[in-house]
């Protein structure tokens, strides 16, 4: 399976999966169900969606990619992690990398919170 065969939702994921400043292993949390619309700073928007279909697009690149790369993937309920391998399996000092949250329903309420507080503190 290519990156072209991937839906958009899960190249989103994927291209979390690689922290480029240090070149570490990215671990992504995600959910399942997950829709935000993001805005660039030249003020173009764009939607990220991660349902089932990009889940299922996922599990089966994650086993038949064609770039070397080997990925462990977790699920449990609509909660998954996915890890970019080091040398084909998962490094023994994982709680060293970054993980990245943004694409769950909980870390949308959290950023939602922090900014109504710091709203309320420059009144």
């Amino acid at each position: 399976m290519e990156w072209t065969d991937l839906t958009e939702g899960a190249k989103a994921v994927l291209e979390q999966t690689r922290n480029i400043k240090n070149d570490h292993i990215q671990i992504v949390e995600f959910e399942v169900g997950f829709e935000e619309q993001f805005e660039e700073q030249d003020e173009d928007t764009y939607t990220v969606s991660i349902q089932e279909e990009d889940y299922e697009n996922l599990k089966r690149y994650t086993k038949e990619n064609e770039y070397d790369e080997k990925y462990h993937m977790a699920r449990n309920k609509d909660i998954v992690k996915i890890i970019l391998l080091e040398n084909g399996k998962i490094p023994d000092n994982l709680s060293e990398f970054p993980v990245f949250r943004q694409y769950k329903k909980d870390a949308l309420v959290k950023d939602q919170v922090e900014s109504e507080q710091v709203s309320e503190e420059q009144e």
